[in-house]
């Protein structure tokens, strides 16, 4: 692990990549690993996201909670595989790489996890299989059930300015997802349910444009965008295996969230114990748009595990 030059002040970095099978995953840490207090792991969403739009994430190491950051397979500074097929990119995967890194790290034995949107019902399956050293489950504007989560994007379509649903509807028929008049509907979308800052933070851009770069995972797995899941993931659902979780669990979303209640209620509903809050002025990142409650409620969150 190389020191990062760029970092300043009382918050070290270190970046660089862990062996996975054949390729690598590449993680930054903020922060001293094993000085203390357990290890808080973000598990980006998409899937084919990066970690940039979670870096905010990093400040809790000021309270004494190394941070961990990583982009998944295929994406960022990982592995790219462009031209793997559909059926590569599994759940299955993704588990696996999650618990190889905190294997390769060294934090195993004492760990908490972050999942954002995509993130969220990863660390969730993650934390099905008890592992011994998982301190804290964090599940963050995500789904339980895709399906359900289609239905949401649905109605919240629906209730779009007038023309907009009917503009999306028409592009997604002929697949000219990249026209001008298809971003334009879809980033009416965006400005309401998923990033209510204007301008758009830099950190969330840059995982946009990873994407953008590199949409071999997204496409596979998820397909054009937020809310026309075409992809692997459209008929994934953990509801029923959720009751098996026994991990200390806060679930976050925003009150203007894609991730709408009946999208995020499974995981209050069923994992015992389960804490919900809500972020009265957020949509898909409270962490952006709320970062002083945010950071209020995950430092209570962690003190408490």
């Amino acid at each position: 692990m190389s020191p990062d030059p760029s970092a300043k002040g009382p918050l070290p970095s270190a970046k660089g990549t862990v062996p996975f099978g054949e390729y690598r995953t590449w993680y930054r840490v903020t922060g001293e690993l094993g000085a203390g207090r357990p290890a808080l792991v973000a598990v980006h969403g998409g899937p084919g996201s990066t970690h940039d739009y979670l870096l905010p994430l990093a400040r809790l190491a000021e309270d004494g909670w190394p941070v961990v950051h990583y982009d998944q397979l295929g994406n960022g500074g990982s592995t790219h595989l462009p031209d793997k097929d559909t059926d590569f990119w599994t759940v299955e995967l993704f588990l696996d790489e999650l618990a190889n890194l905190v294997e390769k790290l060294g934090v195993a034995d004492d760990y908490v996890l972050f999942g954002q949107s995509w993130g969220g019902p990863l660390c969730a399956r993650h934390a099905m299989t008890a592992p011994p050293g998982l301190r804290g489950l964090v599940v963050a504007n995500a789904p339980a059930s895709y399906p359900v989560w289609l239905e949401e994007m649905a109605r919240l379509r629906a209730e779009l300015p007038p023309g907009t649903h009917e503009t999306l509807l028409r592009h997604e028929a002929a697949g000219t997802y990249d026209s001008e008049e298809y971003l334009a509907a879809m980033r009416v979308f965006y400005d309401r349910h998923v990033c209510r800052l204007t301008p758009w933070p830099r950190d969330f851009l840059s995982s946009f444009m990873e994407i953008y770069n590199d949409p071999t995972v997204y496409y596979a797995m998820n397909g054009p965008n937020e809310f026309h899941v075409i992809g692997s993931l459209k008929d994934w659902s953990i509801v029923e295996e959720l009751h098996t979780i026994s991990t200390p669990t806060l679930v976050i979303s925003g009150r203007h969230d894609e991730a709408t209640p009946a999208v995020v209620r499974p995981y209050h509903e069923r994992i015992p114990g389960a804490r919900w809050e809500v972020f009265e002025d957020s949509s898909h990142l409270p962490h952006l748009e709320e970062p002083e409650r945010f950071r209020e409620v995950m430092t209570d969150f962690l003190k408490g595990l």
